[in-house]
């Protein structure tokens, strides 16, 4: 029973994240594309964006966390989105101009880790936990 409520709050998760990811890489190609902003200052904005979507699905339904007070939860995903926003854009410029790929292709690459790994890790057992 726990492995199968393990895999629905991972499955509903993901779901979650890329619904926000869609509005982040969203406000990051409208940025950089058809505004000129830079790559690093457009996926930094991109991840604000998704954050706020990506908070309000967890909280009504990925985890469905409705219960814990609403201030404590902000406050955690706040520090947990902070640390993913460093690594999203550390990791998107390291990525490009180290390895000169594609800010496109590194910003995708980025996303799938940081989300897999980071994100649903801390949102689970810190942010949303029960």
């Amino acid at each position: 029973m726990k492995k199968k409520s393990f895999i629905l709050s991972f499955l509903k998760y993901q779901t979650a994240a890329i619904s926000a990811t869609l509005m982040d890489f969203a406000v990051f190609f409208i940025l950089k594309d058809e505004f000129d902003v830079w790559y690093v200052a457009a996926t930094a904005i991109g991840a604000l964006c998704g954050a706020v979507i990506n908070f309000i699905l967890c909280r009504n339904w990925a985890f469905s966390s409705k219960e814990k007070k609403l201030a404590i939860q902000i406050s955690r995903y706040v520090m947990v989105s902070a640390g993913s926003l460093v690594l999203n854009t550390l990791l998107v410029f390291v990525i490009t101009e180290l390895f000169s790929i594609h800010e496109n292709y590194s910003r995708i690459f980025t996303a799938i880790i940081v989300a897999i790994t980071y994100n649903f890790t801390l949102q689970k057992y810190f942010v949303f936990k029960k």
